[in-house]
């Protein structure tokens, strides 16, 4: 497990970081609070942040849905960087990884999983997520539903029943 803290202040310091921008401080409380949010921000806004951050104040995995291989090992490298346990698990790994990183998902070894919007209906994946407590889901890139169509990838369809799933 990665490094924790107790506000967003001290959070904000784990990110190498010593201010907001605009909006990011609002919608950061909203979801430490247990609270619903959506967020939409320019390209560059701080986004990222908005749901990386209660992630080391609230105990529990937060599962992030993102539609690009790329921007998932853009962000769990950049996790890493400081010291923020976060995988991502994608058809770009062998089973062997997919299943390593499962039991790594279930023990609780994450603060962070990335996945394709695909992998929610995948049953290893949710019987690895029904062993640890679940503190947030994220729809990263959520504008891929509006812009390209609801048949550009159809999973992001159901992601209110896995939302239901999960309680």
């Amino acid at each position: 497990m990665g490094p924790t803290a107790s506000n967003i202040d001290d959070a904000l310091q784990i990110f190498g970081l010593t201010q907001f921008r605009p909006g990011q401080r609002d919608v950061i409380e909203t979801i430490v609070g247990g609270s619903d949010c959506m967020c939409v921000m320019p390209t560059g806004g701080g986004k990222s942040l908005c749901y990386q951050l209660p992630s080391v104040i609230r105990s529990g995995l937060t599962i992030v849905v993102s539609p690009l291989i790329a921007l998932m090992k853009d962000q769990v490298d950049g996790l890493a960087r400081h010291g923020i346990s976060a995988a991502l698990i994608n058809s770009t790994l062998s089973q062997s990884e997919q299943n390593s990183r499962l039991q790594d998902v279930a023990s609780g070894k994450y603060q962070m999983v990335y996945v394709a919007p695909e992998r929610l209906r995948n049953g290893r994946f949710i019987e690895a997520i029904r062993a640890t407590p679940i503190q947030l889901l994220a729809v990263d890139e959520a504008h891929c539903i509006s812009q390209w169509g609801h048949d550009f990838r159809p999973d992001y369809a159901r992601i209110g029943q896995f939302r239901e799933l999960l309680g």
